[in-house]
């Protein structure tokens, strides 16, 4: 890469960071789904820019992970800082701290399964556990982006059974081709409940707090 290029590109990001990247983290905050941050924005940013801007921010947060809950494996935090030049001025700055996920994670956790019998409606069983847990403590396993779910017809159903809210949502992120773990917010609790009640869910659902691991489907 020359050098003209390089400082073109820095220059890019350094606009784009400065007119719509904060706007995108503080929406995505708030619920806003990918599609409906792209309507709220001022400046004109590329779908697939707030995409991915999206998805890294919930990494960033924690709200998505792309390592099995309690493996111990890497987190990365975004931290803003205030940066000074030699003038006084006053300068944001977002950086990406390495933190080891070992500290918080949890000994191997115990694995069973759900059963409506034993556990009750699956809605109100998830609202009870996630209360006690914690939802930042909450994940579930998210099989979206798998090529095989794609080629099998198997995400298009899924699709086919979400609201128009939760189905926005989903497809606004993109998924990584492998298994990913969401927290276990209100609105993924009513997206697996819906998928769980049409036969499309299997996966696990996390508790860390608890120490459980816990089968659907």
């Amino acid at each position: 890469m020359g050098e003209q290029e390089y400082f073109r590109n820095a220059l890019s990001d350094f606009t784009y960071e400065a007119a719509s990247g904060g706007a995108i983290r503080h929406l995505a905050d708030l619920g806003y789904t990918v599609k409906q941050i792209c309507g709220k924005l001022t400046y004109p940013t590329p779908y697939e820019r707030v995409r991915k801007t999206v998805w890294q921010h919930l990494c960033d947060a924690g709200t998505i992970l792309t390592e099995e809950p309690g493996s111990g494996g890497q987190s990365r935090k975004a931290a803003c800082s205030v940066r000074y030049d030699r003038f006084g001025r006053a300068s944001f700055c977002m950086e990406r701290q390495t933190e080891d996920a070992a500290a918080e994670s949890v000994p191997r956790l115990r694995e069973r399964r759900y059963g409506a019998e034993t556990c009750g409606e699956l809605a109100a069983w998830l609202d009870r556990a996630c209360g006690a847990c914690g939802e930042k403590k909450a994940y579930l396993s998210c099989d979206f982006g798998l090529p095989d779910r794609r080629k099998d017809g198997t995400f298009e159903a899924q699709m086919r059974v979400l609201n128009a809210r939760q189905r926005e949502y989903i497809e606004g992120l993109p998924w990584e081709t492998r298994i990913c773990y969401h927290c276990l917010d209100s609105r993924m609790r009513e997206i697996v409940t819906r998928l769980y009640a049409q036969g499309l869910y299997h996966g696990f659902c996390y508790f860390l707090t608890q120490g459980e691991k816990v089968m659907l489907g």
